[in-house]
Formats: C-alpha cells, structure tokens, sequence
C-alpha cells in the first residue's frame, strides 16, 4: 500500500517501502530533535525515550485501502545504505489489483535520471484489522528475478488521507510521506511527534529534496 518500502529485513536483500528500492533520501539532514543544554531537559528526554521505545507500537486500524491509493511523496525519511545519496522527488504510486493486492511503483530521480521499481503489498495477516502489510519486489529491476519483501506498517494516516507515518517492527526504517511534494513546517513537526510516541529515534530522520514542480514519469 502505500509506500515507498523498506524493511529491517532489508539488510538481507528484505526490502520494501517508504523501502529500498527506489525511496531516496538525500544527505541534507533536518535534525528533528534540538540539543537542550540544560540537563534536566535531557534527562526529561532519555527517560522520555527509553518510555517510547518500550511500548508497543500503535497500527492505524481499519485502514481504508482504496482511499490510500495514489500518489505519495516522501517528505522524509530514515537514511539507508540501500538509496542513492543524492537521489531526489521520491514516490510513490500505488493502485489496486484486482486479486485485492496492491501495486506498488517508487520512483527517484538522481543526476537527472529517473529510476524505478515495481512490486505488489499484501495484508501480513488478512483477518486483522491493523494496517500491517508485506511488500515484495523482484530485483534487479532490469532482470527481476530475485524476490525481496518487507514489512509497511501505516502507523498514522490523518482523517482526509493527505499524511501518512510509515514504520516497521524494528523502527530501523521510518518515512513520512504527503500527497503533496511540500508540507507546512507545522505539518511537519507533528507528523514527527508521532514517530516519536512511537519510540523513534528522530535525530536520524533527514528530510527528502522535492521540485516545487514533480517531474514527469516519462
């Protein structure tokens, strides 16, 4: 569903959205959390986090699928050594099957150059009510022939279905992810908090270059 997919699993050729495909992370980093000098602050912070990081993370449920499909673009998401490093305007596209999966197509562009790959996402347990699902790619995307899958949990979509939270069970990979190319800086902030209450560690978060204009396909 919806992603530019990756996976923890990743690290062994187990990849998927926000995923390593094709979602591209440049190397401008937006640190997300500020150095707070005074200690009780930071002592606030770590015990904040150790918190966070022991919970359970929440699933969006009863996730309307068909309203999720089409276009999304990453705003940001956790570096990977699996994306180009000046790869820019990452998406991606998805739409339903008619078998009920869905199809996935991430998009980068780097030095000019459009690169993509295609694959297809799936409920991870078809009679939970939770927004987990597994996405599988074949690579390389030239001579597809070697299956690679990941996990794509919708830890947070918003009521219109403009922003969307992207993890995984290991919090090794994270997106934030907009229909639009550009989000308010308000926006933003929020969208990370609730990585956060997840138990993220968002200093690693770097923001995704967007062309004020999206290029084209083709």
């Amino acid at each position: 569903m919806s992603l530019i997919m990756r996976s923890t699993d990743l690290q062994k050729t187990s990849i998927a959205l926000p995923n390593y495909l094709v979602s591209t992370l440049s190397l401008f980093t937006s640190c997300l959390v500020s150095a707070v000098p005074d200690n009780r602050q930071d002592n606030q912070n770590n015990k904040r986090k150790m918190t966070t990081e022991k919970k359970e993370m929440e699933v969006v449920k009863n996730l309307d699928l068909e309203r999720y499909m089409g276009r999304w673009y990453e705003i940001a998401s956790f570096p990977s050594i699996f994306q180009p490093k000046n790869g820019v305007d990452t998406r991606a596209t998805y739409s339903l099957n008619p078998d009920g999966t869905v199809h996935v197509l991430n998009e980068v562009w780097n030095g000019g150059k459009r690169a993509f790959i295609e694959g297809s996402a799936y409920k991870t347990d078809p009679k939970s009510d939770e927004a987990k699902f597994k996405v599988k790619f074949y690579v390389p995307p030239f001579l597809p022939i070697i299956p690679v899958t990941g996990d794509y949990w919708v830890l947070y979509i918003d009521p219109e279905y403009q922003h969307a939270v992207i993890g995984q069970a290991t919090r090794s990979y994270l997106w934030i992810l907009s229909r639009t190319a550009h989000v308010e800086e308000e926006t933003y902030k929020a969208l990370v908090e609730k990585a956060v209450e997840e138990g993220y560690d968002v200093s690693k978060l770097h923001k995704t270059p967007q062309s004020d204009t999206p290029p084209e396909s083709n």
